[in-house]
């Protein structure tokens, strides 16, 4: 079965920035935001070929997608070179990502970000494969036009053999044409059930492909994932802000003697009993329905420790306004966090808000430290594993530090 769906010819888009802009744009940076466009000779719609042009002598820039739904107005393809967006350029492109993926099949792993947006040279765009079935998630309406390009890449890249397609909030709102395609429609193949088991590094996991969070799962803290799994062995961990359990279900399989997940989302903590229980019946693993900020407390009301403590907050800063109220979270879990771990037990605390820099962080969760009589040292920062390829600053987001508390 293959989805059918008819989307107008793209048009081309004569642009020329402000002189500012042009300097970004000579540096391979992949975003155009609306105020920086000086000059365009027409309106464009989702996915028209935005071809850039530099003021002084009319020399070719590089081409972008138009996207008249977002203040990125155009989300650039190519920098100076010039070719054809046409299949040949999505194979190459997406083969491409595949080859840095190829070292993660090695490790008993069969779940990936195949194509990490704007690192992988196709901003907006996300491709997260899960054993025979690939999830194309589009935060942009500049890919519709493509989609079947995009597809017949993905097949040929890759064994998959059915692909959901997952849209985000912004494209599922009514004013956005997504010419009758639909958030967890699937495109390609056929799907008896939308859990799709998977592992990595070994580890049993179920993924809800087409309800699920992002295209399923969180994929980009596997190798934190695994290093706790290493460490847990006759171990106390406590996860804060398990979701579906990913750390503690690896922190189970690597022989921890106790595993406390807590989430305030009752579904997540059911999906992280499922993973457990995937892997080890037995497991004496506990959840804990609750605000982890509350659940933190009550645990050092209880007088508890944990050999290991695992903090993987979502994001607290999605805007510029967030900031401050995120860098007060960051640091208030810390200080819970400590407290929490037991002598010479390890602490490790993580950030997936990108508006929070590396050095940022980092400093923040010492102050968080530094408020509690405890003393501490930085064993080691985590940043991105190797399906989440960084190729500009603004696409680094992921960082974690694990510190040993004495």
């Amino acid at each position: 079965m293959v989805a059918s769906f008819v989307i107008d010819p793209v048009q081309r888009l004569a642009v020329k920035l402000k002189q500012k802009s042009e300097t970004f744009i000579r540096q391979g940076h992949p975003w155009v935001f609306e105020s920086s466009i000086q000059k365009i000779n027409k309106e464009g719609k989702a996915g028209d070929l935005a071809i850039i042009f530099d003021q002084k002598k009319n020399k070719y820039l590089g081409i972008g997608l138009y996207d008249p739904y977002s203040p990125i107005r155009i989300k650039m393809v190519l920098h100076t070179q010039k070719e054809a967006i046409d299949g040949n350029f999505f194979h190459t492109r997406i083969q491409a990502a595949y080859e840095i993926r190829k070292p993660l099949i090695d490790t008993k792993t069969n779940a990936y970000r195949l194509v990490f947006g704007e690192n992988d040279f196709l901003p907006g765009l996300i491709i997260d494969v899960y054993t025979y079935v690939a999830v194309v998630k589009l935060y942009s309406a500049i890919w519709f036009p493509y989609l079947h390009h995009i597809l017949e890449a993905l097949l040929a890249v890759t064994s998959s053999e059915a692909v959901v397609l997952r849209l985000s909030r912004l494209l599922q709102k009514e004013h956005v044409e997504t010419f009758g395609l639909e958030d967890g429609q699937l495109l390609v193949g056929e799907l008896e059930d939308p859990e799709i088991e998977f592992v990595e590094y070994g580890v049993r996991f179920k993924a809800n492909v087409l309800k699920g969070h992002k295209t399923g799962y969180f994929l980009d803290h596997r190798h934190n994932r695994h290093k706790v799994g290493q460490l847990a062995k006759g171990k106390k961990v406590l996860d804060v802000f398990s979701y579906a359990g990913g750390f503690s279900t690896h922190a189970v399989v690597g022989g921890a003697s106790e595993v406390v997940s807590i989430d305030i989302s009752k579904h997540a903590l059911e999906l992280a009993k499922i993973n457990v229980a995937l892997n080890k019946n037995d497991a004496d693993h506990d959840i804990m329905v609750i605000d982890a900020f509350l659940g933190m407390q009550k645990l050092i009301d209880e007088k508890r420790y944990f050999d290991i403590v695992v903090v993987d907050p979502p994001s607290f800063a999605k805007t510029t306004a967030d900031i401050p109220g995120a860098e007060k979270s960051y640091k208030r879990l810390a200080a819970l966090a400590i407290q929490l771990t037991s002598h010479g037990g390890l602490c490790v605390m993580a950030s997936c808000s990108s508006r929070i820099d590396r050095d940022s962080f980092f400093e923040l969760i010492e102050r968080g430290f530094d408020t509690q009589d405890r003393s501490y040292r930085l064993i080691e920062k985590t940043f991105h594993d190797v399906d989440h390829p960084i190729s500009f600053a603004e696409g680094s987001y992921l960082k974690t530090g694990y510190y040993h508390i004495d």
